[in-house]
Formats: C-alpha cells, structure tokens, sequence
C-alpha cells in the first residue's frame, strides 16, 4: 500500500512538472522618447556668425580701459566695423591708433582671425608726440600677450609714408585722423599710401569730425572740423570710388562752432570745468563715417617668376 501511494505522488508531480507554462520572456526596454532630444537644435554657426560673436566678446574684454568703454556709446565701434565691411581672416592697418582706443578692440579680434598692423608715425624726436604714441602702442602690446601678441608695428613717414608692400592689405582704416594730417599738409601724401598698401577690392574706412556743410576749409581746419566734400575729394584723388556714408557717428547736437574747436568737447574738454556741464550733454564731435573702395580695375598683374626677364648673356 505505501509503495502504491508512493508512486501515485511521483507520477503526479511528474505530470504537475509536465503542465508547468514556461516563465513569461522579459519586456523589451522601451525606446529612447523623441522628447529627450532637443525640440529646435541650433544650427551650426557661419565664420562671420561666430565673427560677430567675437566682437561683442571684445568689446566686454577685461583688458580694455573703462574709460574706453564709457566711450562706446558715441564712437559706435561695433555698427562702425560692420559698416566698414571688416571680415575675419582680413589682413587689416589701422593708421595713427593715437593712446589704442580702436587698438584694444582691433588688435584682439583679428588675433586668430586675420591680422592687425598699427602704423605709426617715425618719431623726429625723442619726446614728441610720435615718439609717445610708438611708446604707448608697444607698452600695450607688450603687456598683454595674450591679446596683442600677435599685433604688429609699421613706422611710416607722414610726408613719404609707405605702409607695406603694394596690394597687401585688405582694410584701412583711421579714426579722427585726417584733420591732423590736413594741417600738416600731408594729407594727399597719406592718401595715396592708402592706395597703394590697399588690395583691389579692398576697403578704406574714414572717421573724422565733420564741420557744417558748406564750411570754408581755410577757416575751419584748425578747429578740427572738416568739409566732408574736402575729405571725399582727398580720396577719390588718390585713386577711391566712394562705396557708402553713414550716420552711425553722427551728433545732431553738436553745432561745430566752439571756442576751442573740436577739442571744447568731451573727451578732451579743453575748457576745463567752465561750462562742463553743456559740453558734456552735448556729447562728443557730430563725425562722418565713410567707406571707399579700390577699384579692382587697378589690379597689378606682375609675371611669374620663371618667367621674368632675364640678361642677355654672350
């Protein structure tokens, strides 16, 4: 009886162990939801887009003065060089940077993305006005490598001023300048350095103080004011076509006539503290913004070297 019931339970288990289901297959692992990408990725950034980045980043830069950013809001340095056309990998020089005020932007933003020469004036002695202009500009590069490491230094002659080899620069450009070189009378001579260190195709940009239309040069050029005509024509002689006018610089409360010309206004507020108040909430100099280009008909075609003339030889 015991051996019967005994093989009762194991055929049962036997039969239990036959009708087992098998374990249910583990679920799949649900897909990655379309919901954890971004809904509008950012598209990748053009050169001139990452360009304009820069220069914003330039203009924030903690290398620059705080009284030279105070600036910005009259000489415009961002709507200026958009205006001017400056691309990255341009080989650009600025003429006269006087104590760096467009050098501390200029010289940064063209590091890695083209060049940066300031041209200076050849000192004639050694505690003019050159010779402190050539001090400042060297002291500046030399104490922040890492933003003007890779800025350079032309001297030029401001009555023979030559600039570099022909065709070799992309952008020119001057700021508050030409009235300087219109009373020293070399202001053709500079001109046609323009014109000769510019690319075909390339660009000079010109900011300078602007006198009332109309106004005689004889009468107004020590002011530091100029004719806008006056300064259109020293460029269009020496070779320009004019490409374009702004008004980015423009002081429509600046009436040009102050006792001590351009100079009354801040920054330099020649007057010192008598009437500050009215020179500083008229602002600095109402100043023309020009663009000229080198027609690329003046294109210099030179033969190749295994090609140039050679001796006769006997």
């Amino acid at each position: 009886m015991k051996k019967y019931t005994f093989a009762v339970c194991v055929v049962a288990l036997a039969l239990s162990a036959c009708g087992q289901s098998p374990a249910p297959a583990p679920a799949p692992a649900a897909p990655p939801k379309v919901t954890d990408q971004p809904a509008n990725p950012t598209p990748p950034q053009s050169v001139q887009q990452m360009f304009d980045a820069k220069i914003d980043a330039v203009l924030a830069g903690n290398w620059r003065e705080d009284a030279n950013k105070a600036r910005d809001p009259y000489r415009h340095p961002r709507q200026t060089l958009e205006f001017f056309g400056l691309k990255p990998g341009m080989s650009l020089i600025e003429i006269t940077p006087g104590a760096g005020w467009y050098a501390e932007v200029l010289a940064p933003l063209m590091k890695d993305d083209g060049s940066y020469t300031a041209a200076l004036m050849t000192p004639g002695k050694p505690d003019g006005e050159a010779a402190r202009s050539l001090a400042t500009m060297q002291k500046l590069f030399a104490g922040n490598p890492a933003e003007y490491g890779k800025a350079k230094i032309v001297e030029f002659d401001p009555k023979t001023p030559n600039l570099g080899a022909p065709n070799s620069a992309d952008m020119v450009v001057t700021f508050r300048n030409v009235h300087n070189w219109v009373m020293a009378d070399t202001a053709p001579a500079m001109f046609k350095a323009f014109f000769a260190v510019i690319k075909p195709g390339g660009v000079l940009g010109v900011v300078d103080h602007r006198a009332t239309p109309g106004a005689d040069l004889d009468k107004v050029k020590s002011t530091g004011y100029l004719p806008e005509d006056y300064v259109i024509k020293l460029a269009t002689d020496a070779g320009f076509k004019l490409d374009g006018k702004s008004e980015i610089n423009a002081n429509a409360k600046d009436d040009h006539d102050h006792p001590k010309g351009v100079w009354t206004l801040p920054p330099t507020l020649a007057l010192g503290d008598t009437d500050k108040a009215k020179y500083l909430a008229i602002g600095e100099s109402d100043r023309m913004t020009l663009r000229f280009v080198k027609p690329e008909a003046d294109k210099i075609f030179s033969a190749p070297a295994d090609n140039a003339a050679k001796p006769a030889t006997n």
